[in-house]
């Protein structure tokens, strides 16, 4: 009934969504009219050579009414957002909940592991994703977001990926990509799956071997503060594998799309280091253990 009930409420979130980009496109329409006015106004003043209080005034009453436009047609888009994060949200809640539901009866083979290519690509496509903070004016950027870390209260939900430490087969210790499936507060320990052996191999850990992975990418253009820096020691996972890895940052993303260039810790290399490596955002976490010398 739960999952009828999401079903539901995605397919209301999706009208509602269509609508508002339907409410763009006409704010984005209706405003068009005025930033040509703007642009011939400023033609006809470099055509005049000269500043008259006529244009003074014709200019600040255009570009007030732009601001007014552009206000109008930003509060849309942010509604847009907020529609796409609850249908985002939703549709992890039904997977979670079609997850501990089993949806296998008697009668269907047992689920089969995926295939490690699948695995990668559905890694890409949640980095490729993961949503771009973009807060108001003044606004500062929140936890989870880039390199800013969870707050010290803060506990994981089930279905959030993570970086979970834990003692291999061969007894060392290493920090693989993990999903949340519950949180005890009576004892402070998480369960947490394996992503690459789902279901199979399950852990439970203490707060201090879980790092949450960034709920938001950092826009480096409007919020350069919110992410690592050159030479910064860090987690990253390690591509076309789901374990992470110190790194040193290489140079930080750009733009909002790029990724960040890393450096891993690597002894086969004559100064300790890899070559320059692409890691998304959402896979590069703070690293807490000393810069090795």
């Amino acid at each position: 009934m739960a999952l009828v009930s999401a079903d539901s409420r995605i397919a209301e979130l999706l009208t509602e969504l269509h609508q508002l980009i339907k409410q763009t496109q006409e704010e984005r329409s209706r405003s068009e009219h005025n930033l040509v006015n703007i642009q011939k106004t400023h033609e006809r003043m470099q055509t005049e050579n000269k500043i008259s209080p006529y244009y003074r005034t014709k200019l600040r009453g255009l570009y007030t009414t732009a601001k007014a436009d552009a206000e109008a047609e930003c509060n849309i888009l942010r509604k847009a957002l907020d529609k796409i994060a609850e249908i985002k949200s939703l549709l992890e809640e039904r997977r979670i909940a079609a997850k501990i539901a089993g949806l296998y009866n008697d009668s269907e083979p047992p689920r089969k592991t995926m295939r490690r290519g699948v695995l990668m690509t559905l890694l890409q496509q949640s980095a490729m994703t993961l949503p771009l903070w973009i807060g108001k004016p003044g606004d500062k950027p929140p936890p989870l977001c880039g390199a800013i870390p969870a707050s010290g209260d803060y506990v994981a939900k089930p279905g959030d990926k993570v970086a979970a430490r834990v003692k291999a087969v061969d007894g060392d210790e290493q920090w693989i990509l993990a999903e949340v499936v519950s949180y005890s507060h009576a004892t402070n320990k998480y369960e947490v799956d394996d992503i690459d052996e789902e279901g199979k191999e399950r852990h439970t850990l203490s707060r201090r071997r879980i790092i949450p992975l960034p709920q938001w990418k950092a826009n480096p253009e409007t919020d350069p503060e919110a992410l690592f820096q050159k030479e910064q020691l860090v987690l990253a996972l390690y591509p076309q594998t789901t374990c992470f890895y110190r790194a040193l940052i290489h140079a930080p993303p750009q733009r909002p799309q790029d990724d960040y260039s890393v450096l891993f810790e690597d002894t086969s290399y004559a100064d300790g280091y890899s070559p320059p490596l692409n890691v998304a955002q959402r896979y590069v976490v703070a690293c807490k253990e000393p810069k090795k010398k």
